[in-house]
């Protein structure tokens, strides 16, 4: 294939990324975006393939069945409520793919350029290393932290800013160290050692994070891989995988900082780290939880006129969202109003619970944002939290020493009546109890979701 001919399979391609992510903004054309994404994926990866830069297609047809077939069972194999993991785990391949093209081009002796661009060419190897082992290592804790192989909670090490700007620091150095010893043929030594440092200081980054806020760091790991595979492309002379990858980094990075402003959090803590915790002990909640059965639930159901739905991770695990369509559809059928009020980091990834929703084919114009809904609440005759925790916790409104303190949430206490559906008293990801559930006007329905909801829609029925 001429190189005009790829030159221009990668606009197109570049094109329907562009689309991939306008239809990705909106629910209703998400499906359409999913599909651009996929087409331009295909005629890159055909192009490249078909180029002059393509030699050893042996080696290449077997990267792509292995690849192909590991992508194809993880999708196969992986649950809904699982997603956010794989969304980590696959950044952290991103992170280190970019690591092992930087070190075959450091070592690639073939190279002649030489003078100016030849020092340009040794930043770009360096960048993309030590961009790509920040994500890697980053992105392998949040998959630890989401799949709860390691504690959820913030791991705080005495003078950590200080050590963030060490490592900082240190890593310039061995940048000015790598282009001294590179004019010369050398600097495999301080490579070495920046990627060390870049190892560690993704750990300590993601280790400082709060449960509460992984969904900030996903989206956070998200803008990283992009900015990785950026430098890839540059590495690598590639023109669609820097448009990429600025594509990716650059909506990463704008979609961390939206979530952060949602949640009143300071975007530069985000990328500094060690943001979700507070300087002192969290109130204890205190009180007794008033627990209520299916069909007094039913009763309170019928005799409401309106009636808010708040998602959150409980309602995944139990794989309830199905009955939960439902559910609004019979109370909708009964001239019920029907919301869904949706905060920005409810599940553990961003969109978690609207592609939950989305699959149970719940329609997009009941489903509201936390702004659009958290005026109303003096409106809502009854609300039902499904598995939500964090994003219904009244603390982070009243408490200045809770972990989530200043996040905004979802203020269903000010409605008549609260259903809250958990398994336990357990407190949420983030690791603080919930005054909510002791609250006079506040019902606790204990059991798994989607079978206590079961229980509901019979008695609706009945």
């Amino acid at each position: 294939m001429s190189h005009n001919l790829v030159m221009m399979s990668y606009i197109i391609s570049t094109i329907l990324f562009i689309l991939s992510l306008g239809g990705l903004s909106n629910q209703e054309t998400a499906r359409r975006g999913n599909y651009f994404g996929m087409l331009g994926m295909a005629i890159a990866i055909v192009a490249t393939v078909m180029s002059d830069t393509v030699h050893s297609y042996t080696i290449l047809i077997l990267a792509l069945l292995i690849g192909g077939a590991i992508g194809t069972k993880a999708a196969l194999k992986v649950e809904m409520t699982q997603m956010p993991e794989l969304v980590a785990i696959m950044h952290s391949l991103v992170g280190m793919a970019a690591v092992l093209v930087g070190y075959a081009n450091f070592m690639d002796h073939t190279s002649t350029v030489t003078g100016v661009e030849k020092s340009i060419h040794e930043i770009e190897i360096y960048l993309g290393i030590l961009i790509g082992a920040v994500t890697f290592s980053g992105s392998v804790i949040a998959f630890c932290k989401l799949s709860e192989k390691i504690s959820g909670k913030p791991v705080m090490l005495p003078g950590r800013h200080w050590l963030n700007l060490g490592l900082l620091v240190l890593a310039v150095f061995f940048g000015w160290w790598f282009l001294q010893q590179a004019e010369t043929g050398g600097g495999t030594f301080p490579l070495l050692l920046m990627t060390i440092v870049a190892l560690a200081f993704g750990v300590h980054m993601v280790m400082a994070i709060g449960g509460a806020d992984m969904p900030v760091v996903v989206s956070m790991l998200n803008s990283y891989s992009g900015w990785a595979a950026a430098a890839t492309g540059f590495m690598l002379s590639n023109d669609l995988l820097i448009v990429t990858g600025a594509l990716v980094g650059s909506s990463g990075a704008i979609l961390s900082y939206i979530m952060c402003r949602a949640m009143n959090r300071n975007f530069i803590s985000v990328i500094a780290g060690g943001f979700g915790s507070a300087g002192g002990e969290a109130a204890v909640v205190e009180g007794e939880v008033q627990p209520i059965d299916t069909e007094e639930t039913a009763r309170l159901l019928l005799d409401s006129k309106t009636i808010m739905i708040i998602p959150g991770y409980g309602m995944a695990v139990a794989q309830a969202q199905h009955t939960v369509n439902e559910i609004t559809k019979l109370l909708k059928s009964k001239g019920k109003t029907v919301k869904f009020g949706i905060h920005p980091v409810a599940g553990r990834m961003p969109g978690h619970m609207n592609v939950l929703l989305a699959e149970a084919k719940v329609p997009y114009d009941i489903v509201y944002e936390m702004d659009e809904i958290n005026e109303d609440w003096d409106k809502v005759d009854v609300t039902i939290v499904i598995g939500a925790n964090d994003i219904v916790n009244p603390s982070a409104l009243n408490d200045p020493n809770s972990p989530i303190a200043g996040m905004p949430v979802l203020e269903c206490w000010k409605g008549d009546t609260t259903i809250v559906l958990k398994r336990s008293m357990a407190s949420g990801y983030a690791g603080v109890g919930n005054p909510l559930f002791v609250l006079d006007n506040t019902r606790m329905l204990f059991g798994d979701a989607n079978a206590t909801l079961q229980a509901v829609l019979k008695a609706l029925r009945g």
